[in-house]
């Protein structure tokens, strides 16, 4: 996992890798990175990863309903001495379709199109800079976090997620209640905490096309929200996170010179 979803941790693939190297281990190294992909910088080839799966939804800015995968050789090479009984999660259909320019299942010609326009949205920005969007807006948001008194999930600041912020919640609070209201009377949904983080955390995404303002109304209707729900916080997140959004704007228009 690039990117664990439930708890806005991303993980440090090249690591992983440099670790198997070092043990010299054969095993193949299999990476989700569905809700990582245009989000975060991330090497299939340069890493040495085998097998890369994500989806249509989340950085890619569609809705879900296409998945992929990127496979290396060493992968390939594997597959056909797997005993898994499989049909669908067979690689050899696509391959084979794909060299004629065919799908062999009926395709999302709908997504697929979106997907297109994905790209080049991408890509006129130029993916340095879409990285660097949306490490500023995690920062930015981690600022408030803190500003609010509140504890961002993640502890290990190598680990912060540049995708989305997990966000605990004080004891004694439940988070889905403090959800609800947010939806109810802010029309904002938030995230859940999943498995046993359930009811303590809630999560705050800042991916895909999103930009400063829609980080502004987000961190507002989040702040509305805990007053709202009588959570025991300090104002002045949203000055916080605005503070870092205009002096990192600054520093970035310094650096292209404009």
């Amino acid at each position: 996992m690039h990117n664990e979803t439930s708890t806005g941790v991303a993980s440090r693939i090249r690591a992983i890798r440099d670790a198997m190297d070092e043990a010299k281990h054969p095993a193949l190294l299999l990476v989700d990175t569905i809700s990582s992909l245009g989000s975060i910088d991330y090497r299939h080839d340069e890493w040495r990863v085998d097998v890369t799966v994500a989806g249509s939804q989340k950085g890619l800015m569609l809705p879900p309903g296409l998945g992929f995968n990127a496979v290396s050789a060493k992968a390939l090479a594997a597959a056909p001495r797997a005993r898994l009984p499989r049909a669908y999660w067979d690689w050899q259909p696509m391959l084979r379709d794909n060299a004629a320019g065919f799908f062999p299942y009926t395709p999302a010609t709908n997504l697929l199109y979106g997907l297109r326009e994905a790209l080049r949205m991408l890509d006129e920005q130029g993916l340095a800079n879409v990285f660097a969007r949306h490490d500023r807006f995690a920062e930015a948001t981690r600022r408030a976090v803190r500003a609010w008194r509140l504890e961002v999930l993640c502890a290990e600041p190598r680990e912060y997620s540049s995708s989305l912020t997990a966000v605990v919640m004080p004891a004694g609070h439940d988070a889905d209640a403090f959800r609800k209201i947010a939806l109810e009377r802010f029309d904002m949904s938030l995230g859940t905490g999943l498995g046993r983080l359930k009811g303590q955390v809630f999560r705050i995404g800042h991916l895909g096309d999103f930009n400063d303002l829609m980080l502004a109304g987000t961190l507002g209707g989040v702040e509305m929200a805990l007053a709202a729900a009588d959570v025991p916080f300090a104002r002045g997140g949203i000055t916080a996170a605005l503070d870092f959004l205009a002096h990192a704007t600054q520093d970035l228009h310094a650096a292209s010179g404009r």
